[in-house]
């Protein structure tokens, strides 16, 4: 069966759509399909993968409207004869189906994605023991590949480009919620500003469309709770 790719180009000026004929075979991925273009039509078409197996998140883009990952599309199952594929909203954009991510690495490195302790780091280190439960507390969390389809669908993050986005906020949540960690004080800060939680308009667009199902519309809120906490306590102790 023969499938339109209409892809939105980009060559640093302009943008424009190229379409290309697509033998499409079931199983046949639209990430095959892209790899079929550069192979066989056009080897400047430039796009992002890597694993090919829904972890890595480079192949997100926009398949008919939708953040998707390529590699888990199947040209097939989008039960149509023309696919539109664009890159992902609220990214600026390097080149066809490339976008920049440097400003989305960088607020996730911003709400300090990482356990921390307040022991002596020059002590013996011990044992972070978590029973079951404390370990579902965060775990849904702790899947987020970073591929991006949360951030390009959220209407905060494409009226401020301070703004934290989905993706980070869900991070900063999956460390607060960890039993072993103990830098939720500094967490709060971060996120308790007028680019974090409160700035999260609640549209749910961003647990529609992620591929883990890691739900970062409900971390916002949860982090939204405890800011609540955090800022009247803090509003107590100096009262």
């Amino acid at each position: 069966m023969d499938v339109i790719f209409r892809v939105r180009r980009f060559d640093g000026e302009k943008s424009y759509w190229s379409d290309f004929v697509i033998p499409a075979k079931k199983g046949m991925t639209v990430l095959e399909g892209l790899y079929y273009i550069k192979e066989n039509y056009d080897g400047s078409l430039a796009f992002r993968a890597s694993c090919r197996m829904g972890i890595c998140g480079s192949c997100a883009v926009k398949i008919n409207g939708k953040p998707v990952l390529a590699c888990e599309t199947q040209i097939l199952h989008l039960n149509s004869t023309t696919i539109k594929i664009e890159p992902l909203d609220n990214f600026e954009v390097i080149k066809d189906l490339v976008t920049e991510f440097d400003g989305f690495f960088t607020k996730h490195e911003a709400v300090k994605p990482y356990l921390i302790r307040k022991e002596d780091r020059y002590s013996e280190p011990e044992e972070l023991i978590q029973k079951p439960e404390q370990l579902y507390a965060y775990y849904k969390y702790s899947l987020c590949i970073k591929c991006g389809a949360c951030y390009s669908v959220c209407p905060a993050s494409s009226s401020r480009d301070d703004y934290l986005g989905p993706a980070a906020m869900t991070a900063a949540y999956r460390f607060i919620a960890d039993s072993r960690d103990e830098g939720d004080g500094e967490r709060m800060q971060i996120v308790c500003g007028d680019c974090g939680v409160w700035r999260c308009h609640f549209a749910a667009e961003c647990s529609e469309v992620c591929p883990k199902k890691v739900e970062p519309a409900k971390a916002v809120q949860k982090l939204r709770f405890r800011s609540a906490i955090y800022m009247l306590e803090k509003f107590f102790i100096r009262w």
